[in-house]
């Protein structure tokens, strides 16, 4: 019996992948489970147009991705923290403080999307990657300077 893959399935496959499972399998597990549909020619033809927009719309998500990463090149930030005499500040600069701080400068960057190679506890320099898509990322420096 030939299934079409809902979501992922460890063992069997991938989401929008036609499998062939055993008959029982398929119409007493899979498919009540809503893990998978019967594969027929509309179902197949269904998933091959569903497939086609799904790439369309990745490639124009890459496209802005990718414009952004070229804006974004130039961009040096300036995070104002509290710190003390030595230099350390009180708590840590967060992926929210420089979402907003690329927000200000006009550029709308998700908070989880924002990772950091040291985290920022000190006075300093430090570069923030971004993750724009998974195959457009950008390193923004920024500054944390007290107030």
């Amino acid at each position: 019996m030939e299934v079409i893959l809902k979501q992922d399935i460890k063992g069997l496959g991938e989401q929008n992948d036609i499998v062939n499972v055993k008959p029982g399998f398929g119409r007493n597990y899979l498919i009540p489970q809503g893990f998978a549909i019967q594969a027929t020619e509309s179902a197949k033809k269904v998933l091959a147009e569903n497939i086609k927009q799904a790439q369309f719309k990745q490639e124009k998500i890459k496209k802005d991705a990718t414009e952004l990463a070229g804006k974004l090149e130039s961009v040096k930030l300036s995070i104002g923290a509290k710190a003390g005499e030595s230099g350390k500040i009180f708590g840590k600069v967060n992926s929210i403080q420089i979402s907003d701080a690329l927000k200000a400068k006009g550029f709308d960057v998700d908070r989880r999307r924002i990772t950091f190679e040291v985290e920022p506890k000190e006075l300093g320099e430090y570069i923030a990657n971004l993750n724009l898509h998974k195959e457009v990322k950008v390193q923004v420096p920024f500054e944390v300077v007290a107030e």
